[in-house]
């Protein structure tokens, strides 16, 4: 069956944005433990794009069945897991690229939602913090996403939460999002 483009995301109130993370079910990869079988020979580049033995996968309903197994290990390195196989995936920034957002309310009121590249979406709050980090490459804004994943906040998204915090003029440089406040600036 193929995949539906999902509606536009400045289109749907948070409310509904809310409704359909609740009706969500991810499979319980915290809770499969299998043997490590390999590597899956597969990539996430830095721009979020999945590969395959070194060529792009093109059909994005795979990249999703593939983002809802994806799992963070202790020591940092990520997988693919199933009940019966765990496979290593080589991530080269974060899995997720957050591309698109939608805002409701100012200041501390404000609300803030994101979609990923994988077309997950992502509600902004304590659990879910952004914030800006070098990875090797220079201060980078990230959302944390689930379970250690996270996802790199697209640079024309970015700009869109900086002048949001610009517009708000509040010190420290940042923004709310339900009822928690995070930094935007490069400060520790």
């Amino acid at each position: 069956m193929p995949m539906k483009d999902p509606p536009a995301l400045d289109a749907m109130p948070l409310g509904e944005v809310m409704s359909l993370l609740a009706a969500q079910k991810l499979p319980p990869v915290d809770q499969w433990n299998p043997h490590h079988c390999g590597d899956s020979e597969m990539r996430i580049t830095r721009d979020g794009i999945w590969h395959h033995q070194g060529s792009p996968i093109g059909r994005a309903a795979m990249v999703r069945l593939f983002s809802t197994i994806l799992r963070r290990e202790p020591d940092g390195r990520h997988v693919l897991v199933t009940p019966a196989e765990k496979l290593d995936i080589d991530v080269e920034d974060a899995p997720f690229l957050a591309i698109e957002l939608r805002s409701e309310s100012e200041g501390s009121d404000r609300r803030l939602a994101f979609r990923l590249n994988t077309g997950d979406l992502v509600v902004v709050d304590k659990e879910h913090a952004i914030r800006m980090e070098d990875r090797g490459h220079g201060m980078h804004p990230y959302l944390h996403v689930r379970g250690g994943l996270d996802a790199l906040i697209a640079r024309p998204v970015y700009y869109e939460l900086a002048n949001m915090a610009l517009d708000d003029g509040g010190t420290p440089f940042g923004l709310w999002s339900n009822g928690a406040f995070f930094p935007m600036d490069n400060a520790k």
